[in-house]
């Protein structure tokens, strides 16, 4: 039977991958904040007297639907990469879809998907990580995957 030996360059490598594994470890950032008008401090979020109707993030977008005292629907996204936000009137199609049009580019906020297309062509397709509807707003994600906080381009957008 032989004896381990303990080396100082092996402890001193052993630490150092130690280190290395600690600094590069991913962080799961914890999901923004919600209420019953979409999300805390965001453009994602609708302004009283309008009522959230649904909103909710994907990896690259934070998007909430909300109708105002009038009956009228309005789209309001941030792009998670770098903060742009984009309010725009919308309207519910027959299959229970919300879409937002903006110069050819069409918005729709699906049950399962934002879908960004121009004309027929899909030019992405973004599952939700986190979705909620009207009435269900403080309810847990569709999914377990958080999605980021906001950037803070987004922070204290405007809700109007």
């Amino acid at each position: 039977m032989s004896a381990f030996r303990f080396s100082p360059r092996l402890g001193a490598a052993a630490a150092g991958c130690a280190a290395l594994l600690a600094i590069g470890a991913p962080t799961v950032a914890a999901a923004p904040a919600t209420d019953a008008q979409g999300y805390v401090d965001s453009t994602a979020r609708c302004a009283a007297p309008s009522t959230v109707v649904e909103f909710g993030s994907t990896d690259k977008s934070r998007v909430a639907v909300c109708k105002s005292a009038k009956g009228e629907y309005q789209y309001r996204g941030v792009r998670l990469r770098d903060g742009a936000k984009m309010i725009l009137p919308a309207k519910l199609a027959d299959d229970g879809a919300f879409i937002a049009e903006n110069y050819g580019i069409e918005y729709t906020v699906a049950a399962k998907s934002l879908i960004i297309s121009e004309g027929d062509r899909v030019l992405r397709e973004e599952p939700w990580t986190d979705f909620h509807t009207a009435g269900a707003a403080a309810s847990a994600p569709t999914t377990a995957a958080p999605p980021s906080d906001p950037l803070p381009a987004e922070v204290g957008g405007s809700s109007n």
